[in-house]
């Protein structure tokens, strides 16, 4: 087999372009169980395998290691074989009849009587990309997606089924339903179709039970109060908890997460003695009102944030980027930042909350990890250990803005830069971007006033494919979406450029409105460069 197209997806991730889903199943498999040095996350789809790796030298390494491997290595995946009983009653099983010329009935033999395998993962936990032997159900997209889905509904698109996981919108077509729960966290394996599985499905007049939409994706805080913990007394626009996320997972269509503003969650937790990795809140645009129960160390980062401590002692300014006392009792109160979105503090101790796929992380898209902060919520703090040794006051993480008040966001160019003609890069680094107020922790959606929106230069539909943190997928509006920890892990659209990994702090902190500038820079060196089609 020739040498694959590799394509860079940022400085440290590449998407490895195959030609057949033979291949692409061989390079996953070869590279789940031989990672390359400083691998951190691979990830099968239709046509490619996307790569991301610890650092830029790493992701070098591991590009020239990829040339030389064996594409046409058989696959020897050691799966289980899974049976799901499917009623099939879909809304789109008579126009798949008509599509493929089999009928309603003939649609239904088709799907019962050969093996699918799960190809990959994505989309959404527990979502499977199962492939058939043979292609007598490929059938398109519907022309306009649904906006909701039941979860349990059995489907079709292209040369694959799926069981949709839970309720979301979604373009396949629906030939049945099961009561199988696709994802539990509950279990030993929360997904129960994994990569390398064999799927067979049985035809049935009814269901035993019904599928659930509720996921048992959540991890939420013991309703007992502890000995020490901070109590909610108001959570703000939004309050979650975040630590640096749970990387690996994408097979199982889980994104890695994680706080947004790593530097800031790393200081919040270094001023009070913390590891890293411990949890702490990340809270937007202020509103955040805690109290304590029982005497607690705490520090705040990240958004400049105008803080009061109310309580016994009166009412005083709290520092930020300085451990200080809140005594039981107390309440701290933030208001709205002055600078910046979102503020980050850290509890000495940490937060004691159970770990979900070994991270205590929220992830707002999948519903993974504890809920979203409310008015009551107690979260217990761990043990304080010897260990546990307080900082001193330290600078802001936060980057400086232009002279012009723009972010500065460095990019290079993205793997499907070449669905663009040059105008739309000019386009991209020449215009005065814009954060909208519709951004989210899944990405940063972008405005333009005056100046047309990026256009493509190549008609039809992308295949699917792993996506990273810093994407700049462009949507059939032109207008970019700015991918942040809870993006999908795959995504369809033509992914233009790629923000730098040391820059998204920057746009974790970007309010609604907050002017943004991209510059295109050498992926070695991140100094600025002249626009080079296709290197990065």
């Amino acid at each position: 087999m020739s040498i694959p197209s590799i394509r860079w997806a940022g400085t440290r991730a590449f998407l490895v372009e195959l030609d057949a889903l033979d291949a692409v199943l061989s390079l996953h498999a070869q590279l789940l169980e031989h990672p390359l040095p400083g691998q951190r996350d691979v990830l099968a789809a239709a046509e490619t395998v996307l790569l991301r790796f610890e650092t830029r030298v790493s992701a070098l390494a591991g590009h020239a290691a990829v040339e030389h491997l064996d594409f046409a290595e058989p696959v020897d995946v050691a799966g289980r074989t899974v049976t799901i009983e499917v009623v099939y009653d879909g809304e789109d099983l008579a126009e798949v009849g008509k599509l493929t010329g089999l009928g309603p009935d003939g649609v239904v033999e088709a799907h019962t009587a050969q093996t699918w395998t799960a190809a990959f993962g994505g989309f959404a936990p527990g979502f499977a990309y199962l492939h058939g032997e043979n292609n007598v159900l490929d059938v398109p997209r519907r022309d306009t997606p649904r906006t909701a889905v039941p979860a349990g509904s059995v489907a079709l698109a292209g040369h694959f089924s799926a069981v949709y996981p839970g309720k979301s919108p979604g373009g396949w077509q629906l030939i049945g339903r099961t009561s199988a729960r696709m994802w539990e966290l509950g279990r030993d394996e929360p997904a129960l179709v994994r990569p390398g599985d064999s799927v067979r499905f049985v035809a049935v007049a009814e269901l035993t039970q019904q599928a659930d939409d509720d996921d048992a994706a959540s991890g939420d805080a013991p309703a007992v109060a502890p000995a020490r913990a901070l109590e909610v007394v108001a959570p703000g626009m939004q309050s979650l908890i975040q630590d640096l996320g749970r990387p690996g997972y994408g097979d199982l269509g889980v994104s890695a997460s994680g706080a947004l503003d790593v530097p800031a969650a790393r200081q919040a937790n270094r001023l009070v003695g913390n590891s890293p990795t411990d949890a702490v809140i990340e809270t937007v645009f202020g509103g955040l009102v805690m109290r304590a129960r029982g005497d607690v160390v705490v520090a705040l980062a990240g958004a400049e944030t105008p803080t009061s401590v109310s309580g016994a002692r009166g009412t005083h300014t709290a520092p930020m980027r300085s451990p200080f006392a809140l005594l039981d009792g107390e309440t701290l109160t933030l208001e709205t930042p002055v600078e910046g979105l979102r503020t980050y503090l850290g509890v000495r101790g940490g937060l004691s909350l159970p770990k979900i796929l070994g991270s205590r992380s929220t992830d707002t898209l999948s519903g993974v990890g504890p809920a979203p902060l409310s008015a009551g919520t107690m979260l217990p703090i761990g043990r304080v250990e010897a260990s546990h040794i307080v900082g001193h006051p330290e600078p802001t993480t936060q980057k400086p803005l232009a002279d012009d008040g723009a972010a500065i966001l460095r990019i290079t160019t993205g793997p499907r830069a070449d669905w663009f003609d040059r105008d739309a890069l000019q386009t991209l680094t020449g215009s005065g971007w814009a954060a909208s107020a519709e951004s989210n922790r899944v990405g940063v959606r972008l405005t333009l006033d005056g100046v047309a929106p990026l256009q493509r230069t190549r008609e039809g539909e992308l295949a699917s494919e792993g996506a990273v943190a810093g994407a700049l997928q462009v949507p059939p509006s032109g207008l970019p979406v700015l991918f942040l920890a809870d993006h999908p892990v795959t995504g369809g659209y033509p992914v233009i450029a790629v923000v730098v990994p040391e820059d998204l702090p920057v746009a974790a902190q970007l309010a609604p409105g907050a002017a943004i500038r991209f510059v295109v820079v050498d992926p070695d060196t991140l100094q600025p460069e002249l626009m080079q089609g296709g290197r990065s």
